[in-house]
């Protein structure tokens, strides 16, 4: 079920080098009134400014979508996971039995992304990570499927997110 939830009822702060908005409650200075949705968990509109991010940090049994915005988020983790993910484009991490991993702005403008955290089918799956490049003259006008954990999203990231 959709839910428009306005601007100013969204929880998150600004932390200097991040300024987040939580659309569901994260943390107790979120709304309580943001559950969680099914399987959806977090979905977080974060501004990240130059030169800055989240250093090396770890989750598990958890499947983890960002959307760039605007900029380029630089990415490592423990699964070999190494890349740039530029404006426009996705990645999906399955952190499964366990992954660590940094997330970074090393440009000189500032990134925004939206990151989506479902529960995952399965526990203690092999931790994997993959990026895709989005062509965005082919969604233009259109909603199309990021990640997916269903058959028929065929260009979609897979991830092994709950029914």
């Amino acid at each position: 079920m959709l839910q428009l939830r306005a601007l100013d009822t969204l929880g998150g702060g600004n932390h200097y080098w991040l300024k987040a908005r939580h659309h569901f409650a994260v943390d107790r200075q979120g709304n309580p009134a943001h559950t969680r949705l099914g399987n959806l968990l977090v979905w977080n509109d974060d501004e990240i400014a130059p030169h800055s991010g989240f250093p090396m940090h770890g989750h598990r049994d958890m499947e983890i979508v960002t959307y760039v915005r605007e900029g380029v988020l630089q990415h490592e983790d423990s699964s070999g996971g190494l890349g740039e993910i530029r404006a426009g484009n996705v990645q999906a991490i399955t952190a499964g039995r366990g992954i660590r991993h940094s997330e970074y702005n090393d440009t000189d403008e500032r990134l925004r992304l939206f990151q989506i955290w479902l529960l995952p089918r399965q526990r203690g799956l092999q931790p994997d990570w993959a990026t895709k490049s989005l062509d965005a003259v082919h969604r233009r006008g259109q909603l199309v499927p990021l990640a997916s954990g269903l058959p028929q999203d065929a260009g979609a990231l897979r991830i092994v997110s709950a029914r």
